[in-house]
């Protein structure tokens, strides 16, 4: 029922009219057990991934065994239904806005105590130079619909050669990163031993939801912020910025 990932719109281009491809920004409204718990904008498309993975992000599940069902009810909402023994009430707080933009990932959050704190350590994984390099140029190409608009980032999982295992897209970075993690877990697969590409710099939330997923590195095509770096050291996971220049191992 989702939309499509792009839309072609008029604009003048030299002078003359023209048609150019954009990324579609749409609203998703993720419900737990049918209650609302998070509105974010988002790329259509991959959006049960997006879903789980967002859950995961936060807290609300530990593995794809706490999900019971998950579906696509109406065009932008996803209902996520847990398995007996998994509290509903994870996924609402008082203190937490309901609606998330697209490069925001916990601005919602009203007070810092409330952030969500990595599970760490991770199992320790180092990529040397050459899977750096192998990653970043296999995240690149498969980027198609950042060929085609420039308007999206990608997210990737990679093993310890650098080599693709499963790449997404969306307008924002974070929603990128739930949709390669919740397709991994939806796999019945987990990141443990994996590392997660980011084409964006790594803030605290991207380094989170990776300890989260259980990846061992985090590679950003930008920088890193300075709680990033910090919870990557608390958790043993290394981090790499800079990655398609002259990259960066923080720590």
């Amino acid at each position: 029922m989702a939309g499509e990932p792009t839309r072609a719109v008029p604009v003048q281009r030299g002078g003359a009219a023209a048609q150019d491809l954009v990324a579609v920004e749409e609203p998703l409204e993720l419900r737990v057990e049918g209650q609302a718990a998070a509105v974010t904008m988002r790329t259509p498309g991959d959006d049960l991934d997006l879903a789980v993975g967002f859950l995961l992000g936060e807290g609300v599940i530990d593995g794809i065994d706490d999900v019971r069902a998950v579906a696509q009810v109406a065009e932008n909402v996803v209902d996520v239904r847990l398995a007996e023994g998994v509290p509903a009430a994870r996924a609402r707080s008082a203190d937490r806005a309901m609606y998330r933009s697209s490069s925001c990932g916990i601005c919602g959050v009203a007070a810092l105590d409330r952030l969500p704190r990595p599970r760490g350590p991770v199992a320790p994984l180092r990529l040397g130079p050459e899977a750096i390099a192998a990653a970043v140029a296999a995240l690149t190409a498969a980027m198609g619909t950042f060929r085609s608009t420039g308007g999206v980032h990608g997210a990737a999982l990679v093993d310890t050669t650098g080599a693709l295992l499963l790449v997404r897209e969306d307008i924002g970075r974070h929603n990128a990163v739930d949709k390669v993690l919740g397709a991994r877990l939806r796999a019945e697969a987990d990141a443990v031993g994996l590392a997660l590409v980011v084409s964006s710099r790594a803030g605290f939330e991207i380094v989170q939801k990776a300890i989260a997923a259980g990846c061992g590195s985090v590679v950003v095509f930008g920088a890193a912020t300075s709680l990033a770096i910090d919870a990557a050291k608390h958790a043993n996971l290394q981090l790499v910025g800079w990655a398609g220049r002259e990259p960066i191992v923080y720590g």
